[in-house]
């Protein structure tokens, strides 16, 4: 582990390859799951009030579950996320033509109708962060629905920390990426 400011960073952030290869994983991140998409309290306030300019590139059955729950919830393990689908997909995706899962909150920031890309969490993925009092794990969520990203990262020689650049720097800042990739160059974990 690494520690750059208030954040445990695993070596697999720095060490693994990652490229999304949508294509074949038919964005199943958005799917897969038990619960829905972690979220801030800023965050699930700014999904409450973007809502009705992102409701229109949402499914039926996505708009009729925030009706019924909001736009945001509580899950079983008290964490504040995205309500869900048959318990199953986020109710804020729909498919593209070709047939991809896709974040109807993104879309909206694409189409430069919101200035809110979508939640932190979703935009990190596969990395996952845990906050604790003192300090942020940040580690790599390793599942079998991101094979094909893993796959297509090694064939590309992306490392992980690269593909997943901006949402670092969203998330801590420029300065702490720059510390990141100095730490991945140097490697001084490696002289221990």
């Amino acid at each position: 582990m690494l520690e750059i400011g208030k954040a445990i960073v695993s070596f697999d952030v720095l060490e693994e390859h990652f490229l999304c290869d949508l294509m074949k994983c038919k964005g199943a991140c958005c799917v897969e799951g038990d619960s829905g998409a972690p979220l801030t309290q800023e965050e699930a306030l700014t999904i409450e009030k973007i809502y009705p300019i992102v409701e229109p590139y949402m499914t039926r059955e996505g708009k009729t579950m925030v009706e019924l729950q909001g736009t945001s919830m509580v899950d079983s393990d008290g964490d504040l996320v995205t309500p869900l689908v048959n318990n199953r997909e986020c109710v804020f995706t729909f498919k593209d033509e070709q047939g991809i899962t896709k974040c109807a909150i993104e879309k909206a920031f694409l189409d430069g109708k919101v200035d809110f890309r979508k939640p932190v969490s979703c935009h990190l993925f596969p990395i996952r962060i845990t906050e604790y009092k003192r300090f942020d794990a940040v580690n790599y969520q390793k599942l079998d629905i991101c094979k094909p990203g893993r796959e297509c990262g090694r064939a590309q020689k992306l490392p992980l920390y690269q593909f997943l650049k901006e949402p670092l720097i969203r998330k801590y800042g420029k300065n702490w990426y720059e510390q990141l990739e100095y730490a991945a160059k140097e490697k001084p974990w490696e002289e221990r």
